[in-house]
């Protein structure tokens, strides 16, 4: 049976856009969906966290927020993988952080870089990757979330650059590429987080993308 690694941030988790809401279910998150859509061909191992950047600490966390640090620990503890799926960088869009999508991408690409080498270090099979581009955000009365991302129109010029930048970013790597963008939208709520059926879709979509890349 092969292995997917997705790691992610809020969205990959399953977090509501409901303040105080209830986590999805498994079933819900999009890692739980490709699992599915796979016919249980695939095992998917979910690693997401709120508030992970690409590669850029954020000291207000208890936790370690940086993508770039805790990912070889768990490509190391998930091993051997056949495919990683990464969808980070709407948290680099906090102003405090990197603030534009095009450095969340540099971002991105220094987690592929990390994968790779990881793997090459030890001299076991390198996995392929695919690169996400993540939602978008949108308006919404909930101003402390929008705040977090520099408000509007900042997060939403932002957010609606992310395809482009990650797609030039996978042809120059040479990696997967998906834009969850087409298939799912946030939740007014907040608008950075998604509800049950748009977080599904993403899972839903990258069915493709995934059995092309695995041969399946």
């Amino acid at each position: 049976m092969k292995t997917i690694l997705c790691y992610g941030d809020s969205i990959t988790y399953g977090a509501n856009p409901q303040p105080g809401g209830p986590r999805h279910a498994y079933e819900d998150r999009w890692p739980g969906a490709l699992e599915a859509g796979l016919g249980r061909q695939v095992r998917v191992i979910a690693e997401g966290l709120g508030g992970r950047t690409t590669s850029s600490d954020d000291f207000t966390s208890d936790a370690d927020r940086n993508g770039a640090h805790i990912l070889p620990t768990l490509l190391a503890s998930h091993a051997p993988l056949d495919l990683v799926v990464i969808m980070l960088g709407t948290n680099d869009l906090k102003p405090a952080i990197f603030g534009t999508a095009l450095m969340a991408s540099y971002g991105m690409r220094r987690l592929v870089q990390l994968t790779r080498g990881h793997f090459h270090m030890l001299g076991e099979p390198v996995p392929g990757i695919v690169i996400v581009s993540p939602p978008l955000v949108i308006d919404s009365e909930n101003a402390d979330m929008l705040g977090h991302f520099g408000g509007l129109p900042h997060a939403a010029k932002e957010s609606a650059e992310f395809a482009y930048h990650y797609a030039r970013r996978a042809a120059e790597l040479s990696t997967g590429f998906f834009d969850a963008s087409t298939v799912a939208r946030p939740d007014p709520l907040d608008g950075v987080h998604l509800d049950a059926a748009n977080t599904r879709a993403i899972g839903q979509g990258l069915v493709p993308v995934v059995k092309s890349m695995l041969g399946l």
